[in-house]
């Protein structure tokens, strides 16, 4: 099954836990880091996380939102959404396979 996105390449983990953040809604850096540690356990440094979003950016699944404020939001885009929607759907692939090769049944003793 090939990919319906261009160029999709390398899909860092913190690029895709930056657009299931932005999925919720707009935010700037320091909420994004707060809520991706929330819901992934998973604590970003501050260049970690502008290195991806300058990286998103470029490539059009995230763009930054006119603010007055002195922080910078940002937003998931269509394009991003979309290639949130194909790397979520291969990770749920990969994960069927795993349980399915290892016995685990998630959600079960």
């Amino acid at each position: 099954m090939g990919r319906r996105t261009p160029d999709l390449g390398r899909f860092t983990d913190v690029a895709l836990l930056v657009l299931i953040s932005l999925a919720e809604g707009q935010k700037h850096g320091y909420r994004m880091i707060n809520d991706i540690e929330e819901f992934s356990g998973t604590s970003l440094e501050p260049g970690t996380l502008y290195g991806a979003l300058m990286r998103l950016e470029q490539r059009g699944w995230i763009e930054a939102v006119e603010s007055a404020e002195r922080r910078k939001p940002y937003r998931i885009t269509e394009g991003g959404r979309e290639a949130l929607r194909e790397q979520l759907a291969t990770l749920r692939r990969i994960e069927l396979a795993g349980a399915k090769r290892t016995g685990v049944a998630w959600g079960s003793s």
